[in-house]
């Protein structure tokens, strides 16, 4: 959740210190949202993507539940986001109760440091997908500088992507109501 590598399903495997060379959010006329690209494509992170990417490595409990739901993963359908969420939960229980289990108390609460300038990056999940940190430090320690790449910002893109094309798949002309649903469908389920 807090360390290793950035990796995607379609070949990304970079350290997190290298996600600018891969990642761009860009302002667009029609939204005040940030929206990303990866290498210059719209991309979707969360628990669809997490599970899709990880399914090897869940829990044999959590992998046998995901499987008694007949949804074949790797899946592409966004509406199973909500089914990889229960697992993820699923596996977050079980995960809890093993660290739980082998908690050690430290021998101090907090790690001692000498200030420095510098500049660090970090990566982690978050519900709704990564969420990327760069700082910036001083001589002394204060941060002169920070980028946060929300999952919002991540999603966002595609998800306008997947608005439109659910839209004009439903048909335009339906009424008021059935696009308002369809389009609040999509926008929640990512």
């Amino acid at each position: 959740m807090n360390e290793g590598r950035i990796v995607s399903d379609t070949g990304l495997d970079i350290p997190s210190e290298d996600f600018e060379q891969h990642m761009e959010e860009q302002q667009v006329p029609h939204s005040t949202a940030l929206h990303a690209r990866l290498d210059g494509e719209p991309y979707l992170v969360g628990p669809l993507a997490r599970i899709n990417i990880n399914l090897d490595r869940l829990h044999a409990p959590a992998r046998q539940a995901l499987d008694a739901t007949g949804i074949g993963f790797p899946s592409r359908n966004m509406y199973h986001s909500i089914v990889a969420r229960a697992a993820e939960i699923h596996y977050a229980v079980i995960e809890a109760i093993r660290l739980l289990e082998n908690y050690r108390r430290p021998d101090s609460p907090y790690a001692q440091v000498t200030p420095r300038a510098s500049t660090g990056f970090g990566c982690t999940e978050a519900p709704r997908g990564i969420l990327w940190h760069r700082y910036g430090l001083d001589d002394e320690g204060r941060v002169e500088y920070a980028r946060i790449v929300p999952p919002t910002s991540q999603n966002q893109t595609r998800i306008e992507e997947d608005l439109r094309h659910g839209l004009e798949w439903l048909g335009l002309d339906k009424d008021k109501e059935s696009l308002r649903r369809m389009g609040e469908t999509v926008i929640r389920d990512p």
